[in-house]
């Protein structure tokens, strides 16, 4: 039995209902829903106004799969993870609410005290800000700059441990090739 449930379960199980000569049975576990529910997305009872999408265009199954469970019923369908994890987004672009983003000079004190050698680029991937603001903080013009306390990055949530620990290696790796 599959534990991973396919995106957009009831149109891939409209879609494979439609389209392929699966049992109930199958398509049920498959997509984690009642066989009866199937049964009734086959007569048209259920899910009548939704349309199937393909699981196959997706990369959630491929042909040989389907084809190898239409071949014996006792078989049931496994999802092809190898592809749903190359299509996950790897980096969002950085946003920061409202409330966090008074913590962005205090994160950048913090960075520029701690790891002096910090590049404005790599401030900029971990924070997510402008190099008039890291450096108007770092040659102390920034117009607050009195109220600036120098705040660990992670403990304001601006970044994660992983992410910060990343730049830090960089850093450290910069460093010990000059």
């Amino acid at each position: 039995m599959s534990q991973e449930l396919p995106l957009m379960r009831k149109a891939t199980a409209v879609w494979l209902v439609e389209n392929t000569a699966l049992t109930f049975s199958q398509i049920a576990v498959f997509c984690g829903l009642h066989e009866l529910e199937v049964q009734g997305i086959a007569d048209g009872d259920v899910a009548s106004n939704v349309v199937g999408q393909n699981p196959i265009s997706s990369g959630q199954l491929t042909k040989e799969e389907i084809s190898r469970c239409e071949a014996d019923n006792n078989q049931y369908l496994k999802i092809n993870r190898s592809s749903i994890d190359k299509n996950t987004k790897v980096k969002a672009s950085k946003y920061t609410p409202i409330a966090r983003r008074q913590d962005k000079p205090d994160g950048i004190s913090y960075l520029l005290k701690y790891y002096p050698t910090i590049s404005n680029n790599q401030i900029k991937k971990l924070i997510g800000t402008t190099d008039k603001m890291i450096d108007s903080i770092r040659d102390k013009t920034h117009w607050n700059i009195d109220e600036i306390k120098p705040r660990d990055v992670v403990l304001l949530g601006l970044c994660s441990q992983s992410r910060f620990n990343e730049i830090i290696s960089q850093i450290e790796v910069d460093n010990s090739e000059q």
